[in-house]
């Protein structure tokens, strides 16, 4: 049996040599397709450069969704080709700087791109993103100039609280005069682990101050109350912002004023050690529930005289500023011989910056089952003063209610220390559904005849109605049909509609915006001149436009547009301009379409 070396030693020499050209062109044009990343972890506070790399000169490349990351730099597209040795290389990159909004783990999804008529991805990527990290610093650095002149400052009224006494963090933005802020979003604002915390809606303003001996100016970004719920040192994690800014360079416009560089960074406010101290013991009351602040008891009654089988209410209510919602009322006991419902609760607290503020209370409703005299004994309620550093008890007054004779006639009296007299069902007396209607003014509808109605009658007309309007449909029908001009002109703006619909869902994201629009520029010249990727050059395509017998104009239009596309990626773009390249995109493609 022959083996494959001899079989190959048999075949002619340029039947050997095509083979071996072949099975080096298949290798050389397998498509490779992958996503590199400049480091796999990270600091909220730190940038992610992304690159997808291919091998050959694919199209249609689609990125992923980024989501937990916002794009603040690209895409770049860059290709390079070289002969080296006799061997061709390739190599198209497109490259995107991310800034994560949020701690945790990540995976960017895959991207996608087209060659040779079948799609190829690449493999997920798995990102940390940490806490703000430190970043080495560099004078002539844009960031650390930025980081010189803007702050974010964590200030807290008290970092040694009792157990549940209120402390107040804000966090302040500190922006020197010489820099200008356009916009922030906070990216990261801690989770208040062991403490109960609500977030304080206040507007201010910009106001001016000094900060490290110089004029700065400050606005209040966010601002929380929070409650300690455990002892000993607590740490609350930084809060991240980002921010644009308007960093001054060295140069100058032809006013001679300097000229402000437009970046985006996220700034941290320290980490903050909260030391929170253990309520004493000395002097603590049996009865104490945890409440902390500075508080007024009060025990009511609607009524003290009522008949029996009759209800009144007893309210019981705590008053002040401190913990109200952290601790549970002190109980009224009841006698028997009265029908207790269930206790309502409600509370009127307003949270400032000082805190907790307002009432909670109890309503209790009670029904006397018999004639007598019910006495109800005072609730004691006992809480700590963190201002005085004393507990405090407070007591309210015994109760009486009073009884008599039930509607509908006399009942046995209960003597006021009976103990063992169980408790009745309220009785339901007198006419207490009176509310309720004993008829209806429902209307029969079956007895009304059909036929001969006005609705039969306009059920009847209608199909004759509709005659001379299908008639006046069909007849701008056939003159839209007959319109060879105004179909061109329909046609031309479908198609520029078709290229150009994605662009127009990302129209207030600039970078996006510029980049999708790029994209149908070229799929809709690809479609049109039937020119690849590789081809794509400004001079190429104003050259092959008007060879077509295009008009100077409309093909200046175009190159103009992937001008715009191009210094998109590097200079700010408004909204306006947005709008404006937009609507000169549907006008240009529109016209080329005729023209071609």
């Amino acid at each position: 049996m022959r083996t494959k070396q001899q079989i190959i030693a048999k075949l002619p020499y340029s039947l050997c040599l095509l083979l071996i050209c072949m099975s080096a062109w298949s290798v050389q044009a397998q498509m490779e397709f992958e996503a590199k990343v400049s480091k796999s972890q990270l600091g909220i506070n730190e940038r992610l450069r992304i690159d997808f790399v291919m091998n050959q000169d694919g199209d249609n490349f689609t990125p992923p969704d980024f989501e937990t990351f916002q794009i603040v730099g690209g895409p770049s597209q860059q290709v390079s080709q070289q002969w080296l040795n006799g061997k061709k290389s390739f190599s198209k990159i497109y490259s995107y700087f991310l800034q994560p909004t949020k701690r945790g783990r990540f995976t960017i999804k895959q991207a996608s791109i087209q060659y040779d008529g079948q799609i190829y991805k690449t493999t997920p990527v798995e990102i940390e993103v940490t806490a703000a990290v430190e970043i080495p610093k560099d004078p002539n650095d844009p960031d650390y100039i930025a980081s010189q002149n803007i702050h974010l400052v964590a200030e807290v009224s008290n970092a040694n609280p009792y157990l549940n006494e209120p402390i107040l963090i804000t966090y302040k933005l500190y922006v020197s005069n010489y820099t200008n802020v356009s916009d922030y979003s906070v990216i990261d604002v801690p989770d208040y682990k062991d403490f109960w915390n609500q977030k304080l809606e206040r507007k201010q303003g910009i106001q001016n101050t000094t900060y490290k001996g110089q004029d700065y100016r400050y606005a209040v970004i966010h601002e929380v109350i929070l409650y300690p719920q455990k002892t000993g040192n607590i740490e609350i994690d930084p809060m991240s912002i980002e921010v644009l800014t308007g960093v001054r360079t060295n140069k100058k416009d032809f006013f001679g004023n300097f000229v402000y560089r437009n970046i985006k960074k996220v700034f941290n406010s320290s980490t903050q050690v909260i030391s929170v101290r253990p309520l004493p013991d000395a002097g603590k009351p049996a009865d104490f529930a945890g409440a902390v602040g500075d508080f007024s008891l009060e025990v009511l009654l609607t009524k003290d005289k009522l008949k029996a089988t009759e209800s009144t209410q007893a309210k019981v209510t705590i008053a002040g500023s401190g913990n109200l919602k952290l601790f549970n009322l002190p109980s009224l006991e009841f006698p028997n011989g009265i029908e207790v419902y269930e206790p309502e609760h409600s509370e009127n607290i307003n949270t400032t910056s000082r805190g907790m503020q307002g009432s909670i209370s109890d309503t209790y409703t009670l029904v006397p089952s018999r004639q007598g005299k019910y006495p109800v004994s005072g609730v004691r309620f006992s809480y700590f003063d963190p201002q005085r550093k004393t507990y405090k008890t407070l007591t309210s007054e015994d109760l009486l209610i009073e009884a008599t004779e039930a509607p509908g006639g006399a009942v046995a009296s209960i003597p006021p220390n009976a103990t063992n007299v169980p408790k009745q069902a309220v009785s339901m007396l007198g006419n207490q559904l009176r509310y309720l209607k004993s008829n209806s003014n429902f209307v029969n509808i079956y007895n009304k005849a059909f036929f001969q109605s006005p609705t039969f009658y306009t059920l009847l007309m209608s199909p004759l109605l509709l005659i001379p309007i299908i008639v006046f449909v069909s007849r701008k029908h056939r003159e839209r049909v007959a319109d060879e001009v105004g179909n061109k002109q329909r046609s031309a703006n479908k198609l520029a509609k078709k290229y150009l619909s994605v662009a127009k869902k990302e129209i207030d994201k600039s970078e996006v915006f510029y980049e999708v629009l790029e994209r149908a520029l070229h799929n809709y010249l690809k479609a049109k001149l039937h020119i690849e990727t590789a081809d794509f050059s400004k001079d190429k395509i104003q050259q092959l436009l008007l060879e077509r017998k295009v008009d100077a104009t409309t093909t200046s239009d175009f190159v103009n547009l992937l001008q715009s596309c191009e210094l998109a990626r590097y200079t700010p773009i408004s909204e306006g301009a947005t709008k404006h390249d937009y609507e000169k995109s549907a006008a240009v493609i529109s016209l080329l379409d005729k023209q071609l």
